[in-house]
């Protein structure tokens, strides 16, 4: 996994900056109900969403939390007294506290225990009627049938935590129902063949470990493809909304 403390000073200028965050909220409130009074943004990161959350709508009450302590200071910065460092898997807001809940880029990092904890302590902070909102099938989003993809088929790849399927699944387990979708592309984040060799040489793909005869063995054919330095297609992600039901 990255180091998130150190990623922390480049990575909105590495992901897409602003413009991927302004489409990642658009999407994000297209499925949070207007009447949602308190919002909690868990693994906010840098606040960069975070903040167009709470700008976009001036009633609602929006917390994020970060278990990484540079990001902390970074979201923390934009919005001051707003965000907590909090483990996505133990939070510390009483049950049954918030109208809406999000995790943005955050479930393809955990194992898949990590995964049920942290979907169960979303489900568990809501109140009767409010909604969780996750990205899902991240890895499979930069797939967008470019060279570069063709050259990275046959790369060994874990089972994605994030899968659509098991998410839902988990959602089900904690009395989540699935109340809409969304999508969103990743400004700025097409890959070009350049960038990707220095993504495996820094390892960004898990199962193919810096210095190894296979990691460069696909560097070697990505540095054969044209057009080293032009980006290909941008990412679409992709998110799926969970309804805490009111008790009849």
């Amino acid at each position: 996994m990255l180091d998130y403390d150190e990623e922390a000073r480049h990575y909105d200028s590495s992901r897409g900056g602003e413009a991927r965050a302004a489409a990642a909220t658009d999407a994000l409130l297209g499925l949070i109900p207007d009447a949602a009074g308190r919002l909690l943004d868990v693994a906010c990161g840098t606040g960069i969403v975070t903040r167009r959350l709470a700008a976009a709508r001036p009633g609602l009450r929006v917390t994020g939390a970060d278990l990484t302590p540079a990001m902390v200071r970074t979201s923390s910065a934009r919005l001051p007294g707003a965000v907590v460092r909090a483990d996505s898997r133990r939070l510390p807001f009483r049950t049954g506290s918030v109208d809406a809940v999000t995790t943005v880029w955050l479930l393809h990092l955990l194992d898949p225990e990590g995964v049920r904890a942290t979907i169960a302590e979303c489900a568990r902070v809501l109140r009767p009627g409010g909604v969780y909102v996750t990205t899902v099938d991240k890895a499979a989003a930069h797939d967008v049938g470019s060279d570069i993809d063709a050259v990275l088929t046959g790369r060994p790849r874990r089972p994605a935590a994030d899968a659509a399927g098991p998410v839902t699944a988990h959602a089900g387990r904690h009395g989540l129902r699935p109340a809409g979708r969304g999508s969103f592309p990743g400004a700025g984040q097409g890959r070009s063949p350049r960038a990707t060799i220095a993504d495996l040489r820094r390892g960004w793909f898990t199962m193919l470990p810096p210095g190894e005869p296979r990691t460069e063995e696909f560097a070697a054919r990505l540095a054969r493809l044209p057009e080293q330095d032009r980006p290909r297609p941008d990412p679409v992600f992709h998110l799926r909304a969970f309804r805490k039901p009111v008790a009849d």
